[in-house]
């Protein structure tokens, strides 16, 4: 079985593929905010999952986005700043994904910043650099 950090470098490397998928199709306008919008908030799951991992915090299976924030602020773990309303993709991982109609709930382009800010912010637990 994995240990922690392999955990958190697993859900790291999903993160950072859900993102790449929502860049990839942040151009093609027959694509639906929605996709865009779903990949951006599994980006930002899986990077918020990925340090609670690496703590060892329990996490339950949600995509509800506040949930998981809230766990980090339990955990000692402070989002930045630019993170404050990225809850506004939770509806993007569920009910868009299942017969939902689109929340409207963020842009393309925001919902891609709030994914790559919390990458940015769960590689610096996950992999610091080692300068």
């Amino acid at each position: 079985m994995a240990d922690q950090r392999d955990l958190a470098r697993q859900l790291l490397a999903l993160a950072r593929d859900d993102e790449e998928a929502g860049r990839a199709l942040l151009p093609v306008g027959t694509v639906s905010d929605a996709i865009v919008g779903f990949h951006a908030q599994q980006a930002v799951e899986k990077a918020l999952k990925a340090v609670l991992a690496l703590e060892g915090a329990d996490f339950p299976f949600t995509h509800d986005l506040s949930v998981l924030a809230e766990l980090c602020e339990g955990a000692g773990l402070s989002l930045p700043a630019a993170l404050d309303e990225v809850d506004r993709l939770s509806p993007y991982g569920v009910q868009l994904r299942y017969g939902g109609t689109a929340p409207g709930t963020a842009d393309r382009t925001t919902a891609l910043a709030w994914a790559a800010a919390a990458i940015t912010w769960a590689e610096k637990k996950v992999a610091p650099s080692r300068d």
